[in-house]
């Protein structure tokens, strides 16, 4: 307890801390977008019970992997050699999660391409897809986003208090975030395919960093920010207009 104390009444550990939440909530980013676009493909009733359970296995894996460190710093350590290239763990695991995710955001994306205005599919596909389905799937990107996250911990801090926080307060965030981004995704259809999009990208960066081209994640999260505000302007733009409809007069037929 003494430790703890003298820890954090060190301003540098709350720098550390605060750096380190930051960091973790942009990272959890990737993995609220596939939790809100999985759970919306349930029925309504059953999606932000969903959610809560897929943020809660977040927070359970990331701790879980917080308690092995040391086994964490070897799954940097080349484990295979494939092609004259050394894969560690690490890359295996961004590899897997890479793939996973660059298969179920073109499927998506195939999907709403070719049944935009289904209804009758959007119900069906809505009926096949079960909670456990769901948490499935949402479990795989778990255990990719919080490698990655831990590893990105460790890299910033050698105080596990530190790195406890840090997690359990991105964690938080995520949950209090989740039900609000996954109802503004329902309520415009356009920014689906925005999110899909971002979650292609974010496949891709996890293949080429599986491969060992590092990609600064600061490019990655640019490039979303402003597709991101170009949408918001998009989506002012056409609120706008259907608003002046709205107000103009009608004219009757002569």
């Amino acid at each position: 307890m003494d430790s703890l104390l003298v820890l954090f009444s060190d301003p540098a550990a709350w720098a550390a801390l605060l750096t380190l939440v930051v960091m973790e909530i942009v990272l959890g980013i990737d993995n609220l977008i596939f939790i809100s676009i999985v759970s919306n493909k349930l029925p309504e009733a059953q999606r932000a019970r969903t959610q809560r359970i897929g943020i809660m296995l977040a927070l359970v894996l990331r701790l879980a992997l917080l308690g092995t460190v040391a086994w964490i710093a070897q799954l940097t350590a080349p484990a295979i050699s494939l092609f004259g290239h050394a894969f560690s763990w690490r890359d295996l695991i961004l590899l897997g999660g890479g793939l996973f995710l660059v298969w179920k955001a073109t499927s998506e994306i195939r999907h709403h391409v070719t049944h935009a205005n289904d209804a009758d599919d959007k119900a069906r596909s809505t009926a096949q897809l079960t909670v456990a389905a769901a948490i499935g799937q949402i479990l795989v990107l778990d255990m990719v986003f919080s490698v990655d996250s831990i590893i990105t911990a460790v890299g910033m801090t050698e105080h596990m208090p530190i790195m406890f926080v840090a997690v359990i307060a991105a964690v938080m965030v995520m949950l209090f975030a989740a039900r609000p981004l996954s109802l503004f995704i329902e309520r415009n259809p356009t920014v689906v395919m925005l999110a899909l999009s971002f979650l292609l990208v974010i496949g891709m960066t996890l293949i080429a960093e599986g491969f060992g081209s590092h990609v600064p994640k600061a490019y990655i999260y640019a490039a979303m920010a402003f597709s991101a505000f170009v949408e918001a302007m998009n989506m002012l733009a056409r609120r706008a207009k259907t608003r002046r409809v709205a107000r103009s007069p009608r004219r009757s037929p002569e």
